[in-house]
C-alpha cells in the first residue's frame, strides 16, 4: 500500500530532473502531471495519454511501409512473368533448332520435302487431266511398315488410310454443257372445284440430253413425265436460242422419251455451239466414285451439282405400281433436273436424272435411270416416226364415251386408274376391236392414260388408218384382268 507522500516526492524528483535537463517543459513527454499527482495509481492509470504528434507520425510511417511493400510485390510479379516468358521463348527456339538438326541429320527432312513435292505434282496432273476418277496419295512406305510392325497382330483386317485429291470438274462441265438442253412443256391443267372441272394453261420445266442427229432432226432424250400431255414443247440450247420440238417416241414404264427438233429450225450458230453427249457404262460404276449432275434446276437454267454414287441397283416402286432399278446419288436433283445428265469424271453420261422417282421426302437422295439399261430403249425410240399433230379433218377417231378414273375414284371403288368406257358406239374402231362398256383403258400406243382429256390429246397425233395397241383392264371373275388389243382408228367425219 502506497502512502500520500509518494506522489509528492515523485514530482520533486521529476522537477529536479526537468530542471537539470535545461528546463524542458513537462508536457513534451506527453504526461498530464496534474491528473497523475492528484489521483490514486489504480484510478488514474486509464487517464494516461500520449501526445498527438507521436501518434500521427507513427501511423504515417506504417502506411508508407505498406505502400512500399505493395509496390515492391507488384514489380516483383511483373519481373517474374517477364522472366518466365523469356525462358519459354528461349527453350522453344532451342527445341525447334534441335528437331531441325535431327531431321536434317537423319534424312527425314528430305523425305518430307519429297512427299510434299509428290503431292503437289499429283494435284497438278489431276487438274490438267480433268478425267481422273480417283487420286490417292500414298504415305511414306517405311513409316507404314514400322507402324504395322508395332501394331498387335490380329485376324481382323485393318482398313488402309488413303486421301483423295478432289479434281476440278470445270473442264468436264464445259465439255458436256453444250449437250444438255432445257425443255418447256406447255399443257392444259385440269382442276376440280366442288365437282366442276376447271382448265388453265400451265408450263412445266425439265431437261434433256442431245443423243443423236439424223438427216433432218436433232434427237434429244428426256423423261416421259417431262413431255407428258404436252400441247407445245420448246427447247432452249446452251447459248440461249430456242426451237420448237415434237415427240418422237415414249416409254412410260421406263419414264423415257425422245423428242426431235427439225434442223431447219436451228440456227447455224447454234449448231456450231451444241454437242452430242457420249453415253457411258453404268454397269461398271462403283459406290463412292464422284458424280456430276447437270440440268435445268427449278426452271432457272442450266446448273451443276456434284456428289458421289451413293448406291447401285436401288429398287424403287413407281407411281404406276411397277418397279424399277436406279442409281442413287447425293448430287442434288431438284424439280427441273428431270431428263438431265448424270456424269462421271470422264464426261460420260452414266444416268438420266429423274426427280419424280425420289421426290422431295428425303434430302440427299437423288435417283437416275442407269444408262446401260436405257440405251436399247433410246435406240428404239430414235427410230420411231416423229409425232406431229394431224389436221382435225384427218384425225383418227376411237368411238367411245369415257370417264376419267382418278386416284381418288380408284381408291374409293377399287378400280384401276385410266379411262372408264361408259359407251361404245356401233360401227366405230372401238366396236370392231372388241372394246366394251366397263373396260378401263390404261395405255395407248405405249403411253399411260390417266384421264379422258389425256387420251383425246394423244389422238391429235394419229390419223385415220393408223393402227395402235391399247392396254385395257377388263372386269371378269375375281376382279380386273390385263388385256392388250390392236385397234385401227377410223375418221370422225365418216362416223
Amino acid at each position: 500500500m502506497y502512502d500520500n507522500n509518494y506522489p509528492n516526492s515523485y514530482n520533486q524528483n521529476d522537477s529536479t530532473q526537468n530542471g537539470s535537463n535545461g528546463g524542458i517543459p513537462q508536457n513534451a513527454y506527453g504526461y498530464q502531471s496534474d491528473a497523475y499527482r492528484n489521483a490514486s495509481y489504480g484510478q488514474n492509470a486509464g487517464q494516461y495519454q500520449y501526445g498527438n504528434t507521436y501518434l500521427n507520425n507513427h501511423e504515417q510511417k506504417k502506411e508508407e511501409k505498406k505502400k512500399e511493400r505493395k509496390e515492391g510485390n507488384g514489380n516483383s510479379y511483373l519481373k517474374k512473368a517477364l522472366v518466365c516468358v523469356s525462358l519459354g521463348l528461349f527453350f522453344g527456339i532451342c527445341a525447334g533448332l534441335g528437331f531441325y538438326a535431327v531431321s536434317a541429320t537423319t534424312g527425314m527432312l528430305d523425305q518430307n520435302t519429297a512427299q510434299t513435292k509428290e503431292v503437289e505434282a499429283i494435284s497438278q496432273d489431276a487438274e490438267k487431266a480433268g478425267t481422273t476418277e480417283e487420286n490417292v496419295v500414298e504415305g511414306n512406305a517405311e513409316t507404314s511398315e514400322t507402324a504395322q510392325a508395332a501394331t498387335e497382330k490380329t485376324d481382323i483386317q485393318q482398313t488402309k488410310t488413303t486421301s483423295a485429291v478432289v479434281a476440278d470438274v470445270s473442264d468436264v462441265v464445259s465439255a458436256v454443257m453444250p449437250a444438255v438442253v432445257s425443255i418447256s412443256n406447255t399443257y392444259t391443267e385440269t382442276m376440280s372445284y366442288f365437282g366442276q372441272a376447271m382448265t388453265s394453261e400451265a408450263v412445266a420445266s425439265g431437261s434433256g440430253i442431245i443423243v443423236g442427229k439424223n438427216d433432218s432432226e436433232l434427237l434429244i432424250v428426256t423423261n416421259y413425265h417431262v413431255v407428258e400431255g404436252a400441247e407445245k414443247l420448246s427447247v432452249q440450247f446452251v447459248e440461249g436460242s430456242e426451237a420448237e420440238a415434237s415427240v418422237k417416241g415414249t416409254d412410260a414404264d421406263m419414264d423415257l422419251a425422245v423428242i426431235a427438233v427439225p434442223l431447219e429450225n436451228i440456227l447455224n450458230s447454234t449448231l456450231n455451239e451444241i454437242a452430242i453427249a457420249t453415253l457411258g457404262d453404268s454397269d461398271s460404276l462403283t459406290v463412292g466414285e464422284p458424280a456430276i449432275a447437270i440440268g435445268n434446276s427449278l426452271g432457272y437454267g442450266q446448273s451443276v451439282t456434284t456428289g458421289v454414287i451413293s448406291a447401285l441397283n436401288r429398287e424403287i416402286e413407281l407411281s404406276g405400281g411397277s418397279n424399277g432399278t436406279f442409281i442413287q446419288t447425293d448430287a442434288a436433283i431438284n424439280p427441273g433436273n428431270s431428263g438431265g445428265a448424270l456424269l462421271n469424271l470422264k464426261g460420260e453420261v452414266i444416268g438420266i436424272n429423274s426427280n419424280k422417282i425420289g421426290g422431295s421426302v428425303v434430302e440427299g437422295m437423288g435417283y437416275a435411270i442407269p444408262i446401260s439399261a436405257a440405251k436399247p430403249i433410246i435406240a428404239d425410240l430414235m427410230m420411231k416416226e416423229t409425232k406431229t399433230k394431224v389436221a382435225e379433218e384427218e384425225r383418227g377417231f376411237l368411238g367411245i364415251s369415257g370417264i376419267s378414273v382418278t386416284e381418288e375414284v380408284s381408291s374409293a371403288y377399287g378400280m384401276p386408274e385410266g379411262v372408264y368406257v361408259a359407251q361404245v358406239y356401233e360401227g366405230t374402231a372401238a366396236s370392231q376391236a372388241g372394246l366394251k362398256k366397263g373396260d378401263i383403258i390404261v395405255s395407248f400406243d405405249g403411253e399411260e392414260i390417266d384421264s379422258m382429256e389425256e387420251l383425246q390429246k394423244l389422238l391429235e397425233y394419229y390419223a385415220k388408218g393408223d393402227t395402235v395397241e391399247m392396254k385395257i383392264m377388263t372386269l371378269g371373275s375375281g376382279g380386273y384382268h390385263n388385256k392388250t388389243i390392236s385397234i385401227t382408228l377410223g375418221n370422225k367425219v365418216e362416223q
